[in-house]
């Protein structure tokens, strides 16, 4: 198995020094208050020390977003506007961390697509389960797009984004708008996005005991996600299942070597090119899973955040 570079472990030496343990010898709510990969970040920024700025020179805003099962909560954050719009889906499986523990790439992204972020709040597994997330991530766009002009927003320049388990969530919010012909998001930016169901392949046995997350992990968020394994095959979650993915907005993918999710994005990339959908894929070799917002660390999650933003930024000039 490939190791990474030398700014990534010490990321991932540092979770150890705060005792994190693998989520998969953990139960819920002994996962969702250890030390997470944000955490260990911040003190290798602390240690070195690296500046905030200008990422702490952003305006933030706490929202409220109705839908149908109860209000979902999502910080804003506001460069000077009117600016385009993302919305942002977090990490975290479906079950643990937050928008607060998911500040670091929301942050770069409005500094440096010069937009306005909202970071969602979906509902967490395992209280609520599938499809609870998905339905929140499509509620939580739509008030976007009918409100977003109080957060001196534009409407017709949104892009959906998101990390992961919320990667997977922002495929879907795009597969949705085009299937129901409403407003569509101008481009999708999905990082190592959750796209397949079958954690048998190869690349799972490979990087069965990566860290932060190995197969074992997986099967632990997929165990507290869903109600039963038969749920995995529903099309929201094995996105290389589906054949409705030509008109979807384009994309721009972003995988990491050392991640059994890599080979689902690969997939689900070559998918969505097959449909005459315009992708621009890059995988980071000897990267881990959980490195987008690590910026001010990582030098390879400062080149993935500028890849980020430059999809983006020609779309919304496109749509301009």
């Amino acid at each position: 198995m490939a190791k990474p570079p030398s700014e990534k472990q010490a990321v991932l030496n540092n979770l150890g020094a705060l005792d994190a343990k693998p989520f998969s010898t953990l139960v819920v709510p002994e996962a969702r208050t250890q030390a997470s990969q944000a955490d260990t970040a911040n003190a290798v920024q602390w240690e070195k020390p690296i500046s905030s700025n200008p990422e702490a020179q952003l305006t933030t805003k706490d929202i409220v977003i109705p839908s149908k099962a109860g209000t979902l909560a999502a910080h804003v954050y506001i460069p000077r506007g009117p600016f385009p719009v993302v919305v942002y889906y977090h990490g975290g499986g479906w079950v643990v961390t937050d928008i607060n523990v998911y500040d670091g790439a929301p942050r770069a992204l409005s500094i440096g697509a010069k937009t306005i972020v909202v970071s969602v709040e979906y509902r967490h597994a395992s209280e609520h389960k599938f499809p609870a997330a998905h339905e929140g991530a499509w509620a939580a766009y739509a008030w976007v797009v009918e409100n977003v002009h109080e957060l001196n927003g534009n409407s017709d320049r949104i892009i959906v984004a998101g990390e992961s388990a919320g990667g997977n969530l922002a495929a879907n919010v795009a597969l949705m708008a085009n299937t129901m012909k409403t407003t569509q998001p101008v481009h999708q930016l999905l990082v190592y996005p959750v796209a397949g169901n079958d954690m048998k392949t190869p690349s799972y046995k490979e990087i069965a005991n990566a860290k932060p997350l190995g197969k074992a992990d997986m099967e632990w968020f997929v165990k507290n996600t869903v109600s039963s394994m038969d749920e995995t095959k529903d099309s929201r979650i094995n996105l290389n299942g589906r054949s409705d993915l030509a008109g979807v907005a384009p994309a721009t993918i972003i995988l990491v070597q050392i991640d059994p999710l890599r080979p689902d994005g690969e997939i689900y990339a070559g998918k969505l090119k097959d449909a005459g959908v315009a992708v621009d894929l890059k995988t980071f070799n000897s990267i881990t899973h959980e490195f987008f917002g690590m910026g001010k660390v990582v030098p390879e999650a400062k080149q993935a955040l500028d890849l980020a933003v430059a999809g983006p930024a020609t779309a919304f000039a496109k749509a301009k």
